[in-house]
């Protein structure tokens, strides 16, 4: 009698079956077939064959995006130019400098924007690594950066050639120099960038780091600047000197507490044009009529864990409680006092909105000597709804509804000292108009090589009061109903911070209808 065939172990039995099952398994998926590993469950051997089948077998394909035509649409991401300077200096406060210098220099064509710095500097990796569109690099808690984009759509919406000379070590005398290049790009649709030999460097790149370690960005080929018909034309030059001044205001207004020393370790001086940009403090908080109101603490959750917003309400003098009129004038702010009323949203220190309310109530008149302070750190952008551009800030829904009593008590007590105001304001008009001039920013003085003059006072007037107070002429129709139409336009339009909006609507009704505009006065 033939002997019984001995079994096989388990184990080899399970090894056999694997191997089938591998084989089977990738001519399921060669067809186009889902393979699962659920009846494996509890057979190791069979379910690691299933799942390694799987893994191995996954088919992928790499889609590059079209380099011209991505890059072309990136321009577009929302920047204006005070706001893509300030994306840059960004990065030299989150690289360690204590100095700034921003340089626009008047050349026609060849007209360029220079931003400077002190900071750390890069090596060779770092450099090429930061015009890489998502850059990778890790960010600390505080670091005024977040999506690794900034630098080079900061720079592209506002030019078409970014170069970039960084020094590391001041033992060494070496720069390394990198140019993102949007012709090069529209040439090759090739993510590359350039690397700049030391024949190629114009002087005016490399002059700010023979004595220091830093950064440098040039712009040049300013088409979204100097977009005119003529690049050598007067009013090409005085939009650039224009430039200058919106850029300092802007400066001095998103990084007043890095100006005025107030962040740990981070003092910085910004200079543009050679002068000194200073701290606007939104808060007036140099001013004694100036109320602090009691300040409060927020929990917020977001994508990185629960944080804590710190708000701090204030109500700002009224007019005759200022120590000068140049001091209210002042404090009305880039946007003029009803639009700077509202929430000022600090991320990390960083002024990211300043004005509005944010939906929680409506902008009044009554209480436009509110503002309140909002810090949060970058571990709740998520929450706050932070874009590259750092412009766009969305409250969470339940964190609006905690401040809002907040907000409805400053805007109360703002609205009370308004109206207190105005019962002791002395009425009546002198014969001025109520509209009054917008004070330039002080006429930057450009270094000699600069390129650029400050123009002349005549071209830099915002406004003259003569403009919207001439005298009604003799014998017109108007002159009764004059002084309380023009007064009331003149009142809404200041109020609203419109006026150079209504002195160009009084100049075209100077040339459509001289009548109309000879019965208002104007």
């Amino acid at each position: 009698m033939a002997s019984a065939r001995p079994k096989a172990p388990l184990g080899a039995v399970e090894g056999h079956l694997a191997r089938i099952l591998r084989s089977t398994a990738y001519a399921a998926l060669d067809r186009g077939w889902s393979v699962s590993t659920r009846r494996c469950a509890g057979r190791p051997g069979l379910e690691r064959a299933a799942g390694a089948a799987t893994a191995r077998r996954q088919r992928v394909e790499e889609v590059v995006p079209a380099a011209a035509r991505t890059i072309l649409s990136l321009r577009d991401i929302g920047y204006e130019l005070p706001q893509a300077v300030a994306d840059l200096v960004d990065n030299s406060v989150s690289h360690g400098a204590s100095r700034v210098s921003i340089d626009l220099h008047f050349d026609g064509t060849d007209s360029w924007i220079r931003i400077a710095d002190n900071g750390r500097g890069m090596d060779t990796a770092t450099l090429t690594e930061s015009l890489r569109y998502g850059s990778m690099r890790d960010y600390d808690s505080d670091d005024l950066g977040k999506f690794g984009f900034g630098l080079k759509t900061a720079s592209t919406s506002q030019c078409r050639r970014v170069v970039v000379a960084s020094r590391r070590a001041l033992s060494r005398a070496r720069i390394e120099v990198r140019a993102l290049d949007l012709a090069q790009i529209e040439r090759t649709n090739r993510w590359e960038i350039l690397i700049v030999g030391p024949a190629e460097r114009p002087g005016h790149l490399v002059e700010p780091l023979k004595e220091t370690t830093g950064t440098v960005v040039l712009w040049e080929d300013l088409d979204r600047i100097l977009d005119y018909k003529d690049p050598w034309g007067g009013w090409a030059r005085r939009k650039l000197l224009d430039r200058a001044e919106a850029i300092a205001e802007h400066l001095g207004m998103v990084f007043h507490r890095f100006l005025a020393g107030e962040v740990s370790g981070h003092k910085v001086e910004i200079h543009v044009n050679g002068a000194a940009v200073d701290p606007w403090d939104p808060f007036c908080r140099n001013e004694s009529g100036t109320t602090a109101l009691p300040e409060h603490d927020f929990r917020v959750a977001s994508d990185e864990g629960m944080g804590i917003v710190h708000v701090r309400p204030f109500v700002l003098p009224d007019k005759g409680e200022f120590s000068d009129a140049s001091a209210w004038q002042r404090a009305s702010g880039p946007l003029k006092w009803n639009r700077q009323q509202g929430l000022y949203i600090y991320r990390a220190n960083r002024l990211i909105q300043w004005g509005g309310w944010s939906r929680i109530r409506t902008i009044d008149e009554h209480s436009k000597l509110a503002r309140v302070a909002l810090d949060f750190s970058p571990n709740l952008d998520s929450a706050f709804g932070i874009n590259i551009s750092k412009a766009i800030v969305k409250l969470p829904t339940d964190f609006r509804d905690d401040i809002e009593p907040v907000v409805n008590q400053v805007a109360r007590i703002a609205s009370q000292r308004y109206r207190k105001g105005n019962e002791t304001r002395p009425t009546g008009r002198t014969g001025a108009s109520p509209m009054t001039p917008r004070p330039a920013f002080p006429a930057h003085p450009a270094p000699a090589a600069s390129g650029l003059t400050p123009p002349a006072t005549a071209t830099t007037t915002r406004y003259t009061d003569h403009v919207l107070s001439a005298p009604t002429p003799a014998g017109s129709t108007g002159s009764s109903i004059e002084p309380p139409i023009r007064r009331a336009i003149e009142a809404a339009a200041q109020a609203a911070g419109e006026q150079e909006a209504l002195q160009r609507i009084v100049d075209s009704l100077r040339r459509t209808a001289p009548e109309v505009a000879s019965d208002l006065g104007w």
